[in-house]
């Protein structure tokens, strides 16, 4: 049984979600999301407390239903949040002559190629670059912020013996010794 399921979700002020049949719109004050919701989910609505359960499942089904359960009330809340405050990873380059520069929809990489890399940032998804060593990846919907956080951090992964690299602000990198003679 899910226990994540059985947490309720109060809807904050300025947010309005609508429940219609298995589909779930949530609309705040930075836009709007949707998504689907399982058919062995039910969600009741009462008094701004969102609450979920599983609808009638045969017995065998029950631990899948209330699995689907917690996945529902996992997104719905990242939806909550997205549309209410937004979500933002942070990263850092490290490297002598690493540098990055938002322009637009387009973050500029300097990251020790013979040429500088151009990423093109998805649709709904903002970059900032307060110094020219950090990036900030912001926007609504979670899964998109944390994919292009990864690929930005693709184009140089830190290497484990002088940790030079793209990295998360808050990883930490194992660092190897050097070989001995």
């Amino acid at each position: 049984m899910s226990r994540v399921a059985k947490a309720p979700i109060t809807i904050p002020a300025g947010v309005e979600v609508s429940l219609n049949g298995s589909s779930m719109a949530v609309k705040g004050k930075l836009g709007q999301m949707q998504m689907e919701v399982h058919p062995s989910v039910t969600i009741t609505t009462a008094e701004n407390i969102l609450t979920f359960d599983i609808a009638k499942v045969e017995r065998k089904d029950e631990k899948k239903a209330w699995a689907q359960a917690g996945t529902a009330r996992a997104n719905t809340a990242n939806l909550i949040q997205g549309v209410s405050e937004g979500w933002e990873k942070k990263l850092t380059l490290i490297g002598v002559g690493y540098r990055a520069k938002a322009m637009g929809k387009v973050l500029d990489l300097t990251l020790g190629f013979s040429h500088p890399v151009k990423y093109d940032l998805p649709e709904g998804i903002t970059a900032e670059t307060p110094s020219q060593t950090e990036i900030v990846v912001k926007g609504m919907d979670k899964q998109k912020v944390g994919q292009a956080a990864a690929e930005i951090r693709a184009y140089r992964p830190p290497e484990p013996y002088k940790g030079k690299g793209v990295r998360y602000t808050d990883e930490y990198v194992v660092r190897k010794e050097a070989k001995k003679k």
